[in-house]
């Protein structure tokens, strides 16, 4: 399914590819917990920026991986490149202008990151 997705102004328009049924992670640690973010990470392929590309910036962090994009405008984290699978990109599930059949919320232990990390390597694999 190919499903639309925005930030709150509209500026930074993007679209992807995912299953009808979606499983999104919700972290909890400090930075994810703060901005309210759902994770849905995907191989990088299935990913495409429609517009906005001027209009973003990064806030990269601790070891540097993460590459956190915002909207310049209004501030929200549509996306992001994740530290647990940089070579995907983790869309935020709240920023879903097509809404999936259904979405199931798990929760993930951010807070103990290097003991949980290895949990969502697998979910930037294209299968």
């Amino acid at each position: 399914m190919i499903y639309q997705a925005s930030c709150h102004c509209g500026a930074v328009k993007f679209e992807f590819e995912a299953p009808e049924k979606l499983e999104v992670d919700e972290c909890n640690c400090s930075i994810c917990r703060k901005a309210g973010i759902l994770h849905l990470i995907l191989p990088k392929k299935h990913f495409k920026l429609l517009s906005g590309e001027t209009d973003l910036t990064n806030y990269q962090f601790g070891t540097k991986i993460a590459k956190h994009t915002f909207c310049k405008h209004c501030g929200i984290e549509a996306f992001y490149t994740p530290r647990s699978n940089p070579d995907g990109i983790s869309v935020n599930a709240r920023c879903l202008d097509t809404k999936p059949k259904a979405m199931k919320i798990v929760p993930f232990d951010g807070q103990n990151w290097e003991d949980n990390a290895h949990k969502l390597a697998h979910k930037s694999v294209d299968i």
